[in-house]
């Protein structure tokens, strides 16, 4: 991670005096830089310290990334909605640190109806369609999604499979922003974001997938999932949905017309600006690894520790 931001800072500084960003471009990026260094730090230290840091980290990054999608979406102004999609989070993550992986399955329908009702109960037609909609597309986005993250921390290997998502997934941005600025021509989704090019966009499915596929080699030796096509598999999960959920962000701040869904980091915006490239690739990734490791997620820890089920 150390090797990564270092590389980072250096490649800035060559296309600085390359001459292929502008003088604003290269403050921003470097201001982006700086940043990650606080944000590495924030991420590695829970997955050092520990599963439940892990579960405390990414409870509290889908609460503030909640937060920042409510005020820019204007959920916030229906606090009924705020608070079905609070407490049907707050379920979702009780399932993770009781490792209750029946539960935590059944949270997200369970918080889709649970939203759908309480807002029934406030008696108020006008808006509802938009209310319910708003609330159960941030409850999944947010609340349900990175709770995939807070899941793997039940696994024995989550130290490793979380360093290796969050490096992947991170480097993905770099790799597409290099290869957009080395040889990207030909705009990705001008309306959505201007820029984004394909030449980045297959540049950085090309790095990154092969970059996933030999690190996830190391982090799953010896389980089904150390096999070509499973290696390469993750590595496009984690490339593709990645640059999704990125766009998926973008679409949304264009839609309500912000810049930034908030102004926590600086050259940044908001951490759901950060870190809306983990959205879609949490929840695939987590089901996929689930699906074919020869264990699910979690089977070698203790289960329902809290509950006793």
């Amino acid at each position: 991670m150390v090797l990564a931001l270092i590389t980072a800072s250096v490649l800035v500084r060559v296309l600085k005096k390359s001459g292929r960003i502008a003088p604003a471009t290269f403050h921003e990026l470097l201001a982006r830089t700086r940043s990650w260094y606080v944000l590495s730090a924030a991420m590695i230290l829970p997955i050092l310290l520990g599963a439940f840091w892990v579960w405390i980290f990414f409870l509290l990054l889908s609460l503030f990334c909640f937060r920042e999608y409510a005020a820019a979406t204007k959920l916030s102004e229906s606090r009924s909605a705020v608070v079905s999609v609070l407490i049907s989070t707050l379920v979702a993550y009780f399932a993770v640190l009781d490792n209750w992986f029946s539960l935590f399955l059944t949270a997200v329908p369970l918080g889709f109806c649970f939203i759908a009702v309480v807002e029934l109960l406030a008696d108020e037609p006008v808006g509802y369609l938009r209310r319910v909609a708003v609330a159960v597309f941030g409850f999944a986005l947010v609340g349900s999604s990175l709770g995939h993250l807070a899941f793997f921390g039940n696994d024995e290997l989550f130290r490793p499979i979380l360093i290796w998502i969050l490096l992947s997934t991170e480097l993905n941005d770099v790799f597409a922003y290099i290869s957009g600025k080395s040889f990207g021509k030909r705009k990705l989704a001008p309306k959505t974001s201007p820029n984004k090019t394909w030449g980045g966009s297959i540049g950085a499915v090309v790095l990154t997938t092969t970059l996933s596929a030999v690190v996830a080699h190391f982090v799953f030796r010896g389980t089904t999932i150390d096999q070509p096509v499973h290696l390469v598999t993750t590595g496009l999960i984690i490339s593709v949905l990645g640059q999704c959920g990125d766009l998926v962000v973008s679409s949304i701040k264009r839609d309500v017309g912000v810049k930034d869904m908030a102004a926590t980091i600086p050259g940044h915006g908001g951490l759901m600006d950060r870190f809306d490239s983990l959205l879609l690739v949490a929840p695939v990734l987590f089901h996929y690894i689930n699906f074919f490791k020869e264990d699910r997620i979690g089977a070698g820890q203790a289960t329902c520790i809290l509950t006793g089920f």
